[in-house]
Parts: C-alpha cells; structure tokens; sequence
C-alpha cells in the first residue's frame, strides 16, 4: 500500500479560528480525517504532521524518504522564503505537492513567490480544504 505523509507548516494549527475570512472555518483535525479517509478509500495510508518548526518540517521530509511514496505539504509562510524546506524536498527526490488553503495568487504580492513550487511536481491553492483532498487525487495519479 502506498504510503503519503500530509505534512501542514507554521500557524495551520490554527484553522477553523485564525482568520476565517481567508482559511475557512475547517480545524486541521478535520481536514486530516477528511484526508486520511480519502487516502484509505483509495488504497493509500496517510500519516498527518503539523509543526511550527522549520527544522521539524524537514526532518519530517527527510524521514518520509525512508517510507513513504509522496507528500501533500502546505508549508505556510514558508512557501515563500524557506530554502532549506525547498533543499529538502529536492535532496528526497519524492513527489510533492505543494498545497494551499487561500488562493495565494490573489493575495498579498510577497505570497505569490513560492520557492519550493519549483521542486513540487505540482501546486494546488484557492479551494479551500479541497485544495487537500484535490492533492489526493493528483498523488495518487504521480503513483500510478
């Protein structure tokens, strides 16, 4: 079974009461259940992972080398300015899609940079939790 680490950056610990407006009323609980269950109707297990720490994240995406065959990542802020999370993702030569909640083209303009998009096989942003459950179905398409 195919094996995918859903892997959320800083402040997504948040969901459901930072800034509604913009990242929906959906907690990150929620959207991990909502994931993993998708993952599971379509043969795949899935292990959720949030941490504010740039470190964490990293060595979260180096471990995913060892035994996993994606991730579904929305580094947040460090979208735009992390290169070690962007080091990271091409050192493991794993797929990688890059999610966002908010449509972050139609943002401020610093978010419409993201440094690791051009080390992801793809990018999902605008649609809200579904931005997540969109990642599912575009990993399980990189794993056929």
């Amino acid at each position: 079974m195919k094996k995918i680490l859903l892997l959320h950056g800083p402040n997504l610990n948040l969901l459901g009461e930072r800034e509604p407006g913009i990242y929906g009323r959906d907690t990150l609980a929620g959207i991990n259940a909502e994931v993993i269950d998708k993952c599971r109707k379509n043969h795949m297990d899935c292990i959720a992972f949030q941490s504010n720490s740039e470190g964490e994240i990293i060595d979260h995406i180096h471990a995913a080398q060892k035994d996993c065959d994606a991730i579904i990542l929305n580094a947040g802020a460090y979208t735009h300015y992390s290169i070690a999370i962007r080091d990271a993702i091409a050192a493991v030569r794993l797929p990688v899609v890059e999610v966002h909640l908010s449509n972050v083209h139609a943002r401020e303009e610093f978010r419409h940079i993201s440094v690791i998009g051009p080390v992801c096989a793809g990018v999902i942003a605008g649609f809200g939790k579904n931005s997540y459950l969109l990642a599912v179905d575009a990993v399980k398409e990189l794993l056929l």
